[in-house]
């Protein structure tokens, strides 16, 4: 990637967004955002007691992450959100237009097993069926790569990198996914 981008690294719950980020933003020499700490208090109640967000619930998490990656336009960074509708990135795109979204997808089995491996995270893996049923994969119009999560963290950031940079060097098509990559 020649200009310095802003990636939102995407996906439902336990694909690896807050592992990835850091390493794929360092890997870019960019700074990077995590996406949880934009959440008000409140969503975060709601989701360590089992509550899914509603989009209302989202809309201020969302305009944040936006405000943030707003800043950051032409300087670049990376930051962690799930994005899981395209409505969600949308309003990100409206905040800060030429985001590029790297969608980590995977198994269900592999991320609920990883998920009960995790501590420390209000996400309780009880919500990760409303995480898939809620999910709408990158459209042919966003910019954008989908990377498999299988993997070590190492692997699934270099396949993100350089995924990102093949669908830099693209021409007219936004969207290079791959379930692959």
């Amino acid at each position: 990637m020649n200009t310095p981008q802003v990636v939102v690294v995407m996906g439902v719950a336990g694909t690896g967004k807050t592992t990835i980020g850091p390493l794929l933003a360092a890997r870019l020499g960019v700074p990077y955002a995590e996406g949880d700490d934009f959440h008000p208090q409140a969503n975060i109640a709601r989701m360590s007691a089992g509550i899914p967000l509603t989009d209302e619930d989202r809309w201020p998490w969302l305009d944040a992450i936006g405000g943030w990656a707003h800043e950051r336009a032409g300087l670049g960074g990376v930051v962690s959100c799930s994005a899981l509708k395209r409505s969600y990135r949308d309003r990100l795109r409206a905040s800060a237009p030429g985001l590029v979204f790297v969608h980590l997808a995977g198994d269900r089995a592999l991320i609920e097993d990883r998920m009960s491996h995790r501590q420390g995270h209000f996400m309780p893996t009880a919500l990760l069926d409303s995480q898939f049923a809620t999910l709408q994969p990158l459209q042919a119009d966003e910019a954008g790569v989908t990377v498999d999560v299988a993997g070590d963290p190492e692997d699934i950031t270099a396949r993100a990198a350089a995924a990102l940079d093949a669908l830099g060097r693209t021409s007219q098509s936004p969207t290079q996914s791959s379930p692959h990559a």
